[in-house]
C-alpha cells in the first residue's frame, strides 16, 4: 500500500433467512453499526460502495449505489462493485484504490444481498451468472454440479476419501457455535456430514454454503486511525469456464493474488495467524488452503484432521455455518479478521474470497499493529 489505510469500523446483521427487512433495510443497519463502531460521524463518509452480485434478478434493484447513499443525510457519491462471490472483495480492493489515489479519505464499503424472496430454482440461475452461460450452463450445470465435479476430479488424483472429506464442514460449524452473526450455530458430528442429503455427488447438502439474507459494512480511512490496518489488497482472475482450465483440482488466480498480496505486505506466509477462507463448498476450503500454500496438493484436509491447526481457518464459522449472502461474504470476512486479531493478540490475518470456481479472487491482509 502507499498510504495507510486503516479499519475504523465495521458491521453486520445476522446472516440467515429475513422475510420481514427489505435490501434497503439490511444494508441500513450494517452501515448504523459500521458507523457506531468507528471514530466519526455519518457526515465524514465521503463516498460509499455498494458491493452486490443478483439483486435485480431477487429484488428488482439494480441502482444500488444511490439507494445506500440516500441513507446518508448529505448523499455521498456511490458506485456498486459486482464480481459474483468475489464481489465484497473486489469493492474493498476498489475503495482501498480511490484511498490511495486521494480521491476520497473515508468510504463505507457495504455487501448486501437477499436471496431468500425467490425461489431456490430462481436463485440458482441467477448464480450461474457467475459461470460461462455459453461453455457451462447449456449443459444444465449449476455451481453445486460445477463443485461436484472438481470434488469427484480431486478424490480421484488424491485419493481423499468421502469419510475425510466430512472434517471441512464439521469444523466449521464447531467454530461457528460461539458467534452470534452466524446463521446456523449448531455443532455437526463429521458422520452426519456425508448423512445429509445427496446434492451433487459426491457433496452432500451440509458440504453446502446455505442460501442466505445479510448484510456487512466496512470504513477504511487514511485519515482516520485504528489498530487495525489493510497491509495488502489483491486480486487475480482466471477463466470462467472449467471447459478452459488446464486444472479443476486447483485454483491458479488464488495462487497469484497470495503471492501478490504477500509480497504487498512484505511478509511471508508464517507471519499469518488467522485465515478467512471462501468454503462455499467443502473440497473448495480444501483446495485454497493448498493453493495458498499452506499445505501441499493433495494433503490440505490434513489441517481439518487438527485439533488446533495453525494457522487457524475460519474461526468464525466460514461461509458454511455463518451463511453466504454472495455479495457480504468478502466483507464480512474483514470484520471477522479484525476481531480474531485484537482477540488472539497476533499481528498479521488473512482473508480470501473468490467468484465462480475462482474465476476472480480477492485477497486482503490485515495488520494488528498494537502488537
Amino acid at each position: 500500500m502507499n498510504k495507510d489505510i486503516f479499519l475504523i469500523g465495521s458491521g453486520q446483521t445476522r446472516f440467515g433467512e429475513w422475510w420481514e427487512k427489505s435490501l434497503r433495510d439490511l444494508a441500513g443497519e450494517a452501515v448504523e453499526a459500521a458507523l457506531k463502531d468507528a471514530p466519526c460521524t455519518s457526515l465524514d463518509i465521503d463516498m460509499v460502495i455498494v458491493a452486490n452480485m443478483i439483486a435485480e434478478r431477487t429484488n428488482g434493484q439494480a441502482h444500488l449505489g444511490a439507494l445506500v447513499s440516500s441513507l446518508f443525510p448529505h448523499n455521498p457519491p456511490a458506485l456498486r462493485v459486482e464480481s459474483a462471490c468475489a464481489s465484497g472483495a473486489v469493492a474493498l480492493h476498489t475503495a482501498c484504490g480511490l484511498l490511495e489515489s486521494g480521491r476520497a479519505q473515508t468510504i463505507v464499503v457495504v455487501g448486501v444481498e437477499k436471496m431468500t424472496d425467490v425461489s431456490t430454482e430462481e436463485v440458482a440461475d441467477a448464480l450461474m451468472g457467475a459461470a460461462d452461460s455459453e461453455k457451462d450452463a447449456p449443459c444444465g450445470l449449476t455451481f453445486p454440479g460445477i463443485f461436484g465435479l472438481i470434488a469427484k476430479r480431486y478424490m480421484h488424483e488424491y485419493h481423499l476419501t468421502r469419510e475425510r472429506l466430512n472434517h471441512v464442514s464439521s469444523a466449521h460449524h464447531r467454530n461457528a457455535l460461539h458467534n452470534p452473526f452466524a446463521q446456523f450455530r449448531k455443532e455437526i458430528p463429521a458422520e452426519h456430514i456425508s448423512q445429509s442429503p445427496a446434492v451433487a455427488d459426491p457433496l452432500c447438502m451440509l458440504d453446502c454454503s446455505p442460501v442466505s439474507d445479510g448484510a456487512a459494512a466496512c470504513i477504511l480511512s487514511t485519515v482516520k486511525e485504528s489498530d487495525i490496518k489493510i497491509a495488502a489488497s489483491q486480486l487475480a482472475s482466471d477463466a470462467v469456464s472449467l471447459t478452459e482450465r488446464a486444472t479443476i483440482t486447483s485454483f491458479p488466480a488464488t495462487k497469484r493474488a497470495m503471492e501478490k498480496a504477500l509480497a504487498e505486505a512484505d511478509i511471508d506466509r508464517k507471519s499469518v495467524s488467522h485465515l478467512e477462507i471462501h468454503d462455499c463448498f467443502s473440497i473448495a476450503a480444501v483446495i485454497n488452503v493448498e493453493d495458498l500454500g499452506f499445505a501441499e496438493p493433495g494433503k490440505g484436509v490434513e489441517l481439518y484432521e487438527q485439533a488446533d491447526p495453525v494457522p487457524s481457518i475460519n474461526a468464525s464459522g466460514g461461509l458454511k455455518a455463518c451463511g453466504h449472502p454472495v455479495a457480504a461474504t468478502g466483507i464480512k470476512q474483514v470484520t471477522d479478521m479484525a476481531k480474531q486479531l485484537r482477540t488472539s493478540g497476533s499481528r498479521f490475518g488473512l482473508t480470501q474470497n473468490f467468484g465462480g470456481a475462482c474465476a476472480s479472487c480477492g485477497i486482503h491482509i490485515l495488520e494488528h499493529t498494537h502488537v
